[in-house]
């Protein structure tokens, strides 16, 4: 039980904002609520010590509320935090109604409520309440992975992401990219489309269509959605023009610039792209950012594969300009065999995004005849049952046969969709 609570707000947009007008409006505001007041004050700061800004505080007598502002970049940070029988979302609803009035174009890039004066341990974030609550089945799987995965990193373990299926237009980057800044994840395996489809997000996200009802949508709808310029997937229509056509402009000058692997001719103009989303939510930002190898097996079977393909036709770009499948096989080699840890390897789907890199170890092993370790953590997420001869359902103890994993080697199988398994993973080991 709580017994008091904290709002905080963290907006932009909110250039040559007054501190005196802010304070009137957190004072209206308490008045408003109920609360207390006990004391104001605003303090100015004109650029010659800190940033210019300001500072307001309004002392309740059941707590406070502030604000805090970069008023030339238009950062401003608002909480308010009362006990008692006061509710701060009284005053914040107050305050974030009048700023919206006087400043129509600024955002509220975070919104968290806290309660404060607890009288009892909280489960611990997304780690306790799956400690506590997934025990079972599926929900009992992910939890055993996840506590193996923890560990393994805690002992000094890296870690190999795979993504196959659609991930990047289901907006893994959001937690991804955190995973990837923290340091927990070291190499990335993805699909062709996987690699583009988090540029296209990043781009053109508001330009996107969600389809709620896909499942009942006819023949002559999917006919009217291509009509319109968009491509679906799933319950998500990317637009042809604002993504795909986006990038080409773009893309088609840096292939141009001679030979580099597909992932790194899209990271070389990445800073040049006007953003759609927060560049947080990218996770090819994040790692280029943190400086881990990317790999891209079958880049040609994706939309900018097609694309590049038919500009090596039309005569516009020479085949030189993207290193091959073969490239990225020798690069990954040379990685796995200088690393100095055990590697471990999250699967996300199948395909080849999986196999590809999974194959690096019997290659060195019994190709080359390298002292290849094994890898050390194996887990994968799939809706794929097991069946005859497919390697997406295949279970983890037949890599052992292919000499890929040991008896030994810690091995886990979620069968559940990892539109959902994923960023609960991911959360976990964020903590």
């Amino acid at each position: 039980m709580s017994h008091g609570a904290h709002i905080m707000l963290d907006c932009i947009g909110a250039i040559g904002i007054d501190g005196a007008w802010m304070l009137s409006v957190m004072e209206e505001a308490v008045d408003i609520s109920g609360a207390r007041r006990v004391h104001s004050h605003n303090e100015v700061f004109d650029g010659t010590v800190s940033p210019v800004g300001f500072a307001s505080v309004v002392l309740l007598d059941e707590s406070h509320v502030s604000a805090h502002c970069y008023s030339e970049t238009g950062w401003l940070a608002i909480d308010a935090f009362t006990c008692g029988g006061t509710d701060p979302a009284r005053i914040i609803e107050v305050i974030e109604k009048k700023l919206k009035d006087a400043y129509p174009d600024m955002i509220i890039n975070q919104r968290k409520r806290v309660e404060r004066f607890l009288t009892e341990p909280l489960n611990g974030g997304v780690r306790g309440f799956v400690d506590h609550h997934f025990n079972h089945f599926n929900a009992g799987a992910l939890r055993d992975c996840a506590q193996s995965l923890d560990d393994f990193l805690n002992k000094g373990g890296r870690l190999m992401i795979t993504l196959a299926g659609a991930m990047s237009t289901a907006e893994i980057g959001r937690s991804l990219a955190p995973l990837i800044r923290a340091g927990k994840v070291h190499a990335i395996t993805c699909t062709g489309a996987n690699l583009e489809e988090d540029v296209f997000n990043l781009v053109a996200h508001s330009s996107y269509e969600r389809i709620p009802n896909w499942r009942n949508i006819t023949e002559s709808q999917e006919a009217e959605l291509h009509a319109r310029g968009y491509n679906r997937v799933t319950d998500t229509c990317i637009p042809e023009d604002e993504a795909i056509r986006h990038i080409e402009a773009r893309i088609v000058e840096q292939w141009k610039t001679g030979p580099a692997f597909p992932h790194e001719h899209l990271m070389a103009i990445l800073d040049d792209l006007e953003a759609d989303i927060p560049r947080t939510e990218s996770w090819l930002i994040a790692a280029r950012d943190a400086g881990i190898p990317v790999y891209v097996p079958g880049w040609e079977d994706s939309t900018l594969g097609n694309i590049f393909a038919a500009h090596c036709i039309r005569g516009d770009v020479e085949k030189s300009a993207i290193k091959s499948g073969i490239d990225y096989m020798m690069h990954l080699a040379d990685w796995y065999m200088n690393a100095e840890h055990p590697i471990g390897f999250l699967q996300i789907g199948g395909g080849i995004a999986g196999d590809f890199p999974i194959c690096v170890v019997p290659m060195l092993r019994q190709d080359l005849q390298e002292n290849a370790p094994l890898w050390g953590w194996f887990a994968q997420i799939s809706e794929s049952t097991t069946s005859y001869g497919g390697y997406s359902g295949a279970p983890p103890s037949e890599k052992i046969t292919w000499g890929k994993l040991a008896p030994e080697t810690p091995m886990h199988l979620i069968e559940s969709d990892a539109t959902i398994v994923a960023p609960i993973l991911f959360s976990y080991i964020l903590n």
